[in-house]
């Protein structure tokens, strides 16, 4: 690990996959297991180029770069979070893999180039204005309610970066897939694969994954579900599975 300033409130969490650890402020929105399945979730073909839509702590890069990827770039529209989500890349020794943005993804012509890259990611805010209490964090808001980008906007980002035939994986709530399947659909990028995230395995979905190909014919793969907790209370061995570390060390 790389040394880094560290300011007040600031703490550094193990990731305990592949060594990876990450700066993370209680008062800003902390990543979830929603970005440790995303990131296990898309096709990360080795040396890709990818960009992570609304990348808050960097972590779905920093899993993109553990995965294969070539070159990753976080997109954030909080410059604080993006400076944080950067001084998280350096402290991983990753600079040459993956850099931070602050960006707004509604305006990325001049920012990144069109068309060019191999796989966007997107954990975006779920729920619409008006839908739920906003948390008077701004962070927290921003990144649970679409305050500052929509599903549309997403997706339109998501469709100004990615090349034809390369993919777009997001992860959201299941009550929105159709409008996702539409979103998508309507920008060209065709849903392939679509996998549910139950709490358990008597439990409802919580969440929806989905990858999209831009340029691709219909036909859309509806993948087993995965199970995040075992009749015991604990991650079951499918999530496990994701917890790594250097030398093959697992979680237990």
């Amino acid at each position: 690990m790389n040394k880094v300033p560290l300011y007040p409130g600031e703490r550094v969490d193990d990731l305990i996959i592949n060594n990876l650890r990450v700066i993370q402020h209680p008062d800003a929105f902390c990543f979830s297991l929603d970005a440790i399945v995303l990131a296990h979730f898309a096709t990360v073909r080795t040396g890709a180029t990818a960009v992570d839509l609304g990348t808050g702590t960097g972590v779905i890069g920093l899993l993109l770069v553990a995965r294969g990827a070539g070159r990753v770039v976080g997109v954030e529209i909080d410059a604080v979070a993006a400076e944080r989500a950067q001084r998280s890349v350096q402290l991983n020794g990753l600079t040459k893999q993956m850099a931070v943005v602050a960006a707004d993804l509604r305006r990325l012509k001049g920012v990144l180039p069109a068309g060019a890259w191999d796989l966007v990611v997107a954990n975006p805010p779920y729920r619409p204005v008006g839908d739920g209490r906003i948390s008077p964090r701004t962070t927290v808001a921003a990144a649970r309610h679409e305050l500052t980008a929509s599903l549309a906007d997403v997706v339109a980002a998501a469709r100004y970066l990615v090349k034809y035939r390369g993919r777009f994986a997001m992860v959201h709530l299941p009550e929105r897939l159709t409008e996702i399947i539409n979103a998508l659909s309507g920008a060209g990028l065709e849903p392939k694969r679509v996998r549910f995230v139950h709490p358990s395995v008597d439990k409802s979905p919580a969440l929806v994954l989905v990858e999209a190909v831009r340029g691709a014919r219909p036909g859309l793969e509806v993948m087993p579900p995965l199970i995040v907790y075992g009749p015991d209370g604990r991650y079951s061995p499918q999530i496990l599975e994701y917890y790594v570390r250097s030398g093959g060390e697992t979680l237990d």
